[in-house]
């Protein structure tokens, strides 16, 4: 599965990006939200994926919470619709962050894990039994555009030694058509991309593009 990353999307061509997208047979969008605080960057709020879903109710909407602050955050997004959420191992406590996975699962929405590129994979064995889905940044999270970091390769195959097979296992960072064939025959396979669909010209040639290279 592809999940576009709407970071890279000019702000005054969401609706219009979001579209074209979606008509070339993408089904779900990865919205990157920073606080300024855990991350330096600041992106989305709560109100962006209500219209996202007012929008487009057949769209899936999965939120990438890049933030320290979950007690106020994470309600406001289930509030607001996400469907899928993935949280940062190294924002809170794991007591926390079980408190976290366990009540996204009592709202009915699908759970994630996000580890750093230095984050040790031997840590998501506590978790594993409440997670829907793991995130693994290939760069370090905070700014789209960056350059995929060549090690997470090793550690996409880590982690797939400790999943079923058909276990989400999701990449962000630097996915272009060399990098994202590199992490599927690792493992991964669900692909989270934004320069390289969004600021690469024609988005319909760019996910027509990926997606053969993913089959």
């Amino acid at each position: 599965m592809i999940a576009p990353s709407i970071l890279n999307i000019n702000n005054l061509d969401l609706k219009d990006d979001i579209k074209i997208a979606a008509e070339a047979g993408i089904t779900r969008f990865h919205i990157d939200i920073m606080d300024g605080h855990f991350v330096p960057n600041l992106s989305f709020g709560p109100q962006l994926v209500s219209d996202f879903k007012k929008e487009f109710p057949h769209l899936e909407a999965e939120i990438h919470l890049m933030s320290n602050n979950p007690d106020v955050l994470v309600p406001a997004f289930v509030k607001a619709g996400a469907q899928i959420m993935l949280l940062h191992y190294e924002a809170m406590n794991e007591a926390k962050l079980n408190y976290w996975l366990d009540y996204l699962k009592q709202n009915h929405v699908k759970a994630g894990v996000v580890l750093n590129p230095d984050t040790p994979i031997s840590i998501l064995n506590k978790f594993i039994p409440k997670l829907d889905q793991i995130l693994l940044m290939t760069v370090y999270p905070g700014f789209g555009g960056q350059k995929f970091i060549p090690e997470s390769i090793k550690r996409i195959s880590q982690v797939k030694e400790l999943v079923k097979a058909d276990f989400p296992l999701e990449v962000d960072g630097g996915i272009n058509a060399q990098t994202a064939k590199q992490a599927k025959m690792a493992g991964a396979n669900v692909f989270v991309a934004g320069s390289y669909l969004f600021c690469e010209g024609d988005i319909n040639k760019q996910v027509d593009e990926l997606s053969e290279i993913l089959k």
